[in-house]
């Protein structure tokens, strides 16, 4: 089933259930008000909502209405626990090449991961706000799950078997405020802003085949000022699939219903192409293409995003159609 949360003006929204096409929508009313409350009790409340589900796929629904995006929050729009990891190596591997550093043995066998702010995501269609285009501001496409309770030590494989809902998200970075917060070598905090998430989260079974093993075989488009940069396969270079993600989370303590885990930045192998490097499926973040810039070039020349630059981030299902919806938002300055 897909999920999302619409805004009535308060904190956590309204649950709704929307159909497989995304085309019209169904108040949960009735069973859950809020996403945290299915999350909180999923073997209770899941299947009432995928009775409606059902229901609303079949054009049975009596009180459906046309779903809009735009007056989605995020699915869950404020969380226990947002933990962003970086799965694919390969995008680790580019960004210390691009400085000459070589990538610590561990980062292949224990993953690498941030704890972000969880309680103010912002919507689909929410503007990304920002103080000055100094900060160097970036887009992050990036696949993301719900958990419901994981105990402490979980294993991988039982770590997959509590996975809830898969979404995507726009991880915003502001790449020029980094080095000085990880010289201090405490992590992210203000160069990581609000994260947007994809209008609708679904369930595993909605990704048939395409969900394997703890990743997502489809392509994450990524489109910047309607231009397309970045068409990522999402599977094939995972190098840590999210029951490892989770598993490393957990390893100390307990992890609750409702915590998000990331991928981090959906990134794919270069290809040699006449004796020359190549990246013909494009770029998840600009720091990416300006550290493959760096590798070819000696230095890099794209520049990060400005006011009013827009960024859409999709992915389609093997059938053509939009599986979360589109994250599709634009730069803009904060007002003083």
């Amino acid at each position: 089933m897909k999920l999302a949360t619409y805004k009535d003006g308060s904190r956590d929204g309204q649950l709704v259930v929307v159909s497989r096409d995304l085309s019209t929508a169904h108040y949960a009313t009735g069973i859950a008000t809020r996403m945290q409350q299915v999350l909180d009790d999923w073997d209770f409340i899941s299947p009432q909502l995928q009775d409606l589900y059902d229901t609303l796929n079949h054009g049975k629904a009596r009180h459906a209405f046309p779903f809009d995006p735009a007056l989605c929050m995020a699915p869950l729009p404020r969380a226990y626990q947002w933990a962003d990891g970086s799965a694919y190596i390969n995008h680790v591997e580019l960004v210390r090449a691009a400085r000459n550093s070589e990538v610590p043995a561990s980062f292949y066998t224990d993953p690498l991961m941030y704890q972000g702010g969880s309680d103010d995501f912002i919507g689909p269609k929410d503007d990304v706000v920002c103080a000055s285009e100094a900060f160097g501001i970036d887009f992050e496409a990036e696949v993301a799950v719900i958990t419901g309770d994981v105990p402490m030590r979980a294993t991988p494989e039982q770590a997959l078997g509590r996975i809830r809902l898969v979404m995507i998200a726009n991880d915003v970075s502001l790449r020029n405020l980094i080095p000085d917060e990880l010289g201090k070598g405490f992590g992210f905090v203000q160069s990581k802003p609000a994260t947007a998430f994809s209008p609708v989260a679904v369930t595993l079974d909605e990704l048939g085949d395409a969900w394997d093993n703890g990743r997502l075989h489809l392509t994450v488009q990524s489109t910047w000022n309607g231009r397309k940069v970045g068409m990522c396969d999402a599977g094939p270079d995972m190098t840590f699939h999210f029951g490892q993600l989770i598993a490393h989370l957990c390893k100390t303590r307990n992890v609750r219903a409702g915590s998000i885990i990331g991928s981090g930045t959906v990134s794919n192998q270069g290809v040699e192409v006449k004796g020359k490097k190549d990246w013909p499926k494009g770029y998840s973040c600009i720091a990416e293409k300006r550290a493959i810039e760096t590798i070819l070039d000696g230095k890099p020349s794209t520049e990060f995003m400005k006011f009013g630059d827009t960024i859409r981030i999709e992915v389609k299902g093997k059938d053509g159609q939009t599986v979360f919806g589109a994250i599709d938002q634009k730069i803009v300055e904060l007002e003083p």
